[in-house]
């Protein structure tokens, strides 16, 4: 189908991405489109550079292919590099999505199921402000390569996003209902699930007070579990962060151990959702990465080129935003895994007086970590009792997995829809993320 160049390395990726997005507000009609793009990424590899294309032209792929090995020096060796044995000879069609495709499903009754969820806000005069979006998104991509690799696979995600705000100013409150799945037909019914969380915001908008600065315990919702998994340490374990940082290799050292016995974290590309992606785009397996197993640093997150350069296993990570980008390592669906030994209410249970987290604003993080809340409740003699307010929660991040001492026994893992995980110039990925009920001994409160 391609015409390789001989003595090089070579690929092609080809992304064929449907995507639909309806926004009302405010009861007005603001935004309703599909779009529909294909384009393919080239690379060429000689053994010590790539060179890069980037097409929606699909009849010129060979075209490209030959620019490019005109720009490279000729490598008969090229396919004994470190980096290339890392690459799989991966083939079959494993589209999963096609009987289902959200492409398929007419725009009209799209915005049917928009409007039936901007009922749950609409009238409700307590809210000052709100938005409900739907998005949906198809992606289908192949990828071939010079060493035999030929795979075909495709990844869908629809969801709802309902934003809405009470009172206005300093004094005004802003939350969020998302949910996203796999199918069109399982955000149908759901109306009643958006309106508990909208009387809890509107609990807590009522009746929140200020906390002081410290250190408290803190228990974190599986949303919360998550972007920590994700900002504070699954950035972390991305490893082209470490090539050439010996610092960071001292840090990252693996079989050493740097939390409880309690704590578990791990990336998976096969959780279906939003960080699904069963081959990456070097055409690796999707892997079951475990980052941390019983508190001891066991791995980290790999393209092929990151795994030749520190002499470990490819993980299957290599992603990229588009076809208009290069791969780069990243996260996939980053998660804290359950524990057997407690449930959610145990959990609490043993909390004297401290907090909860609830749901969240916003995350960042690397070597320290920042998250900002957005709803937290006051936990009293082992039980949840009001909601507070307070700024973030940061830390260390090796000094909080060491503060870990708890998770519970159910595993909640979240898709999302708008928005996504930033590196560099490529923004938004989409991933997963999740965990059970977490518990951090101290951490600060600001």
């Amino acid at each position: 189908m391609y015409n390789f160049p001989k003595d090089f390395y070579s690929d092609v990726r080809i992304e064929h991405i449907y995507s639909s997005h309806i926004r009302i507000e405010m009861g007005r009609l603001e935004e309703i489109k599909e779009s529909n793009d294909s384009g393919a990424f080239i690379r060429l590899f000689d053994g010590k550079k790539w060179y890069y294309s980037s097409t929606t032209d699909l009849d010129s792929i060979n075209e490209e292919l030959a620019n490019l090995a005109s720009l490279a020096t000729p490598n008969p060796e090229v396919n004994k590099h470190p980096l290339v044995v890392r690459l799989q000879k991966n083939s079959g069609d494993c589209c999963r999505f096609q009987k289902n495709n959200v492409k398929n499903i007419p725009l009209h009754d799209k915005l049917a199921l928009a409007k039936e969820y901007a009922k749950v806000v609409e009238n409700d005069s307590e809210i000052n402000f709100w938005s409900a979006n739907y998005s949906d998104s198809n992606l289908v991509k192949e990828f071939s390569s010079s060493i035999g690799c030929n795979v075909k696979f495709d990844t869908q995600i629809s969801g709802m996003r309902i934003g809405f705000k009470f009172g206005s100013g300093a004094d005004g409150f802003s939350e969020m209902w998302c949910k996203a799945f796999t199918s069109f037909e399982e955000l149908k019914g759901l109306q009643n699930l958006t309106k508990e969380h909208i009387e809890k915001a509107r609990n807590f908008y009522k009746n929140a007070h200020t906390i002081p600065g410290g250190n408290y315990t803190v228990v974190l919702s599986p949303m919360a579990a998550g972007v920590f998994a994700h900002e504070s340490f699954g950035h972390k374990s991305e490893a082209d962060f470490m090539v050439g940082d010996e610092e960071m290799i001292k840090e990252w050292q693996l079989g050493k151990r740097v939390g409880s016995e309690n704590l578990s974290i791990l990336d998976d590309g096969n959780v279906v959702g939003s960080g699904y992606t069963p081959f990456d785009d070097e055409g690796n397996l999707a892997c079951k990465t475990t980052l941390i197993e019983k508190g001891i640093l066991k791995g980290r997150l790999h393209s092929a080129e990151t795994a030749a350069a520190l002499n470990e296993d490819a993980t299957g990570n290599a992603r990229a935003m588009n076809f208009e980008f290069e791969p780069i390592v990243r996260m996939t669906c980053t998660y804290i895994d359950a524990d057997k030994k407690m449930s959610k209410e145990e959990l609490i249970k043993g909390v004297k007086y401290g907090i909860l987290i609830d749901t969240i604003k916003h995350g960042s993080g690397m070597s320290t970590f920042t998250i900002a809340p957005s709803m937290a409740f006051l936990i009293e003699d082992g039980k949840v009792t009001k909601p507070v307010k307070f700024s973030v929660i940061s830390g260390n991040v090796m000094k909080t997995l060491d503060q870990i001492d708890a998770v519970s026994d159910q595993l909640e893992l979240l898709s999302f829809v708008g928005g996504g995980c930033g590196k560099m110039e490529q923004f938004p990925l989409p991933v997963g993320f999740g965990g059970p009920y977490v518990r951090v001994k101290e951490i600060n409160v600001q």
